[in-house]
């Protein structure tokens, strides 16, 4: 195997097998994707071990191979592992779903908080739990039901010989307040036990999650999250504009539709599993590459960032406020609120808007 170093920092490198292949790694974003990834692990295991039944890191390790005592197994392996694995799951598919958005409208602000597939798997939630008194179930798919057809409303209206980046955002942030207008409506329509277990849905919340939870989310991942990555190279020859990536070969509109379509479905799927977590899809493909200082949408670390933030924000919410646990939904929130303030006065300064 040869390795060869390309760019002026040194930070890119060339590899090339013995069978000819060749390829080319970002050392920088290497590392940054192990270290985030050695921060979700961390989290994670802080998390199996947080509750009324504490353990040390030591013993949950254990545990997880298969060494602690009938207990521990049942705490590990029934109550508190899916809570843990669909977070995971959760924060990699919005920090996907945020940085496919962000990278197609070529604008941080072009998230799916702000362009209203959050809001539209809402409704469809909300939908369910009002109209139907449904169970866990049809209120996921309610949620994936409502996020797909927000998605396609959004990218026909938003249509016009192409789907342009402000454009796009500008319709998603009218769908977003139509969206966030019809959540109102319908909790006033709902009698106070509906409203009741509405509100508790809509703040986004990893508690009680178990391997039902688990099972859609690591399916659909595991079939999308490669899917997108495959279109890695279209993507970031679409972030230089439509005319450049069909100059260099891309479909461009086949394109975006195929990465938009997986990212709502992503985004729709991590909202039926967890409820309407705020910011994280937001933050996380931005901090990603602030991280990595890489060109491009930087998939694999958005999504370990969207991994990491999730199970922070979750750990915070569990015990940086003694026996009062809040859900994820309210840290994310508050954090990506002032991380959206702060973007917003860089754009300001930059002069991008």
């Amino acid at each position: 195997m040869k390795t060869r170093t390309k760019g002026a920092a040194g930070a890119v490198r060339a590899v090339r097998t013995g069978g000819g292949l060749s390829f080319r790694v970002d050392v920088r974003a290497f590392v940054v994707i192990v270290l985030l990834a050695a921060v979700a692990a961390g989290a994670g295991i802080v998390l199996i071990g947080s509750g009324d039944y504490a353990m040390t890191p030591g013993e949950v390790v254990s545990t997880l191979f298969g060494h602690g005592t009938f207990q521990q197994e049942f705490i590990v392996t029934d109550l508190r592992l899916p809570r843990v694995l669909v977070g995971l799951l959760v924060g990699a598919a919005l920090g996907v779903g945020g940085a496919v958005f962000q990278t197609i409208s070529r604008n941080p602000l072009g998230s799916p908080d702000v362009l209203g597939f959050g809001q539209g798997a809402t409704v469809g939630a909300l939908t369910v739990i009002v109209l139907s008194q449904g169970g866990a179930a049809v209120v996921a798919g309610g949620a994936v039901v409502g996020g797909l057809l927000t998605g396609a409303a959004v990218y026909l209206l938003a249509w016009k010989r192409g789907v342009h980046g402000y454009r796009l955002v500008l319709v998603g942030i009218g769908a977003a307040a139509m969206l966030t207008a019809a959540t109102q409506y319908l909790i006033t329509k709902a009698d106070l036990v509906d409203a009741t277990r509405a509100v508790v849905w809509m703040t986004g919340s990893l508690d009680g999650r178990d391997w039902a939870q688990v099972w859609p989310l690591l399916v659909v991942c595991g079939l999308l999250i490669p899917l997108v990555f495959g279109h890695g190279r279209a993507l970031r020859m679409m972030e230089m504009g439509d005319d450049a990536a069909y100059a260099l070969g891309v479909r461009v509109e086949r394109t975006r539709l195929v990465l938009m379509g997986c990212a709502v479905l992503l985004v729709a799927v991590a909202t039926a599993a967890a409820g309407p977590i705020a910011f994280v899809s937001l933050s996380a493909p931005q901090l990603a590459r602030r991280l990595t200082r890489s060109p491009g949408p930087n998939l694999a670390p958005a999504a370990f960032m969207g991994a990491a933030l999730l199970l922070v924000a979750d750990w915070i919410a569990m015990d940086a406020f003694g026996d009062r646990q809040l859900p994820v939904g309210v840290v994310t929130g508050v954090l990506g609120g002032c991380y959206l303030l702060w973007l917003l006065v860089s754009e300001r300064r930059a002069g991008r808007i």
